[in-house]
């Protein structure tokens, strides 16, 4: 079932969903079922399924050069899917992303997941390899997030990369990303703004926004999208703090700000367990205030970790 179509047979009512990173090489698909199975009893329509671009290690021969050797560490997303499918009885979202792939194995992979009866997909064009100082598109694939929607909601149409086919198109509902507080490369909000806007013209139906902690934003970022024409459902991406190291990695890495009442709470705790107790009540508090303004979905990034979000989800929901 689409996003769009569980939101709507929600009727007002606010739903629970959430994200998991694919484990990496050498670990099972227990290990899937292990962060999904707590997290269970909450009933969640979707759970989406982060894909990772390939990176790259440098292996010294013996005559002293070195090799630069592709290779990716997280992989399986789409088997992992059907996986989730298959056991759960959810449907599950696979992110798709721009680097680390070409216009053909993007093909490739959608026609994989229409073959599996996977009926979402988030499109976003990922992050910079760990190397990169910047996005660099891999060659033969696309740069931006709009040029990747663009070939999911041609192939909806029936078109290809080489050939048309009006008799077997697909029927994806599209996902992006969206950014309470600005993508970090946008010169302003206005723009940001358009390129969102851009987006849902070209056919996507949903929006799951980058973490925040104030919800003022979400709310203002919903006003502003509906102001700008933007009507699609706006579902608020959350994670709670659960160490005092994320006060400085969370605003570095995902370009956000932290409310000062957050930030003093955490640094006034003596030990990490307390830092744990504040910032996952903290998430209730929110939880509960998002549930008040109509969010369709809590939605919440697990890190494949699903203690902290069970203890969220039994005092919410």
């Amino acid at each position: 079932m689409k996003i769009t179509d569980h939101v709507t047979n929600a009727k007002g009512k606010t739903l629970f969903s959430f994200e998991l990173l694919p484990p990496v090489k050498g670990k099972s698909i227990t290990d899937i079922y292990d962060a999904i199975d707590p997290l269970m009893e909450f009933n969640p329509p979707f759970i989406d399924v982060t894909y990772h671009r390939e990176d790259y290690i440098y292996k010294q021969h013996d005559n002293g050069l070195l090799e630069k050797v592709s290779y990716r560490k997280r992989p399986g997303t789409v088997a992992i899917c059907a996986a989730i499918m298959n056991k759960y009885k959810v449907d599950a979202v696979p992110h798709l992303i721009c680097g680390g792939f070409t216009k053909e194995e993007t093909e490739n992979a959608l026609i994989d997941l229409q073959f599996l009866g996977i009926d979402n997909v988030l499109v976003l064009r990922g992050d910079a390899r760990h190397a990169d100082s910047t996005f660099i598109p891999t060659p033969g694939g696309h740069a931006y997030a709009t040029d990747l929607l663009g070939q999911v909601n041609d192939m909806n149409n029936g078109k290809y990369l080489f050939e048309d086919h009006s008799a077997f198109q697909t029927d994806f509902c599209i996902g992006v990303a969206g950014y309470p507080e600005k993508h970090f490369e946008a010169p302003n909000l206005k723009a940001d703004f358009k390129y969102l806007k851009q987006k849902v013209d070209m056919g996507a139906e949903f929006i799951v926004t980058q973490m925040f902690f104030d919800n003022a934003k979400y709310c203002d970022f919903v006003a502003q999208c509906r102001a700008n024409g933007i009507n699609v459902p706006i579902i608020p991406g959350l994670k709670p703090i659960t160490s005092s190291k994320q006060l400085i990695s969370l605003p570095k890495i995902f370009h956000i700000d932290l409310p000062e009442d957050l930030t003093e709470a955490i640094q006034e705790c003596k030990n990490e367990k307390d830092v744990k107790e504040v910032g996952i009540e903290w998430m209730i508090q929110q939880c509960k205030e998002l549930i008040k303004v109509g969010a369709p979905v809590l939605h919440f990034y697990t890190m494949s970790n699903p203690e902290p979000t069970k203890r969220i989800a039994r005092a919410v929901f």
